[in-house]
């Protein structure tokens, strides 16, 4: 195939790719293949064509053929990381996404502005897997890489790291994380919805309310403060009038 034709279905599959009508890509790619194309791009949207489908083999093989191609082609990195984990192959995903880090850093540089945030969101997943399989450490590891690399989840993946703390029974480093994000970014109700319940069981109830009341000013309709200022007041006024004794 010369070099034209090729660039020309390469270019064809790219924009179904890119307009999510992995249906209409995939013939195309596969077309590619068959001429033993060098673009490790074909490898890749071929890989996360065969994920969306649920053939994780062979999606496996192609983001492997990719990463064949060029060994620094980050995104099937991640996307075979990202397959392996779904597997509950960790280790192994694991070991693919460290190696690709570890290849950047040999590098000392990108010219992929949004790398950071991928490695960021790979680092997040692989926190909450570790997280929903009660392996806080890990967890904890692997959201504080993320948090370092990370611009646009700062908030979110901090709160992460407070129930890492909050699991570990670290309690003041909890409430410390959770301080930081209410300071940091003040509109973010989870943090201040969680923050309110750690100086409520301190029995900090002025500052329980001032941040359940700066839910609400933010978030009117939240249900959650409301229920939790509902709560608050009521066992107000039961201390304030306690029950007669009947002896």
């Amino acid at each position: 195939m010369d070099f034209e034709a090729e660039l020309e279905m390469f270019t064809a599959a790219e924009r179904h790719f890119i307009e999510n009508r992995y249906s209409d890509a995939e013939p195309t790619l596969n077309q590619l293949v068959l001429k033993n194309t060098r673009r490790p791009e074909v490898y890749h949207m071929l890989g996360t064509v065969y994920y969306d489908q649920g053939k994780f083999n062979k999606a496996i093989r192609s983001f492997r053929r990719a990463l064949e191609i060029d060994s620094g082609f980050t995104d099937s990195s991640v996307g075979l990381s990202i397959i392996l984990n779904d597997l509950g192959r960790y280790e192994e995903g694991k070991a693919v996404f460290d190696a690709a880090r570890a290849g950047l850093d040999i590098k000392n540089k990108t010219t992929d502005p949004t790398l950071n945030e991928k490695f960021a969101a790979k680092h997040d997943e692989l926190g909450g897997l570790y997280f929903n399989h009660h392996r806080y450490n890990e967890a904890l590891e692997q959201f504080q890489k993320a948090l370092k690399l990370t611009s646009s989840r700062r908030p979110e993946i901090s709160l992460n790291i407070a129930n890492c703390y909050e699991k570990l029974e670290d309690f003041t480093l909890a409430q410390r994380e959770l301080t930081l994000i209410s300071r940091e970014y003040p509109h973010y109700v989870p943090a201040r919805l969680k923050l309110g319940k750690y100086y409520h069981d301190n029995k900090q109830i002025p500052e329980a309310i001032e941040q359940w009341e700066s839910v609400l000013e933010n978030d009117p309709l939240n249900v959650i403060a409301r229920d939790y200022l509902r709560l608050v007041q009521a066992i107000h006024v039961t201390n304030l009038n306690p029950p007669r004794i009947e002896l």
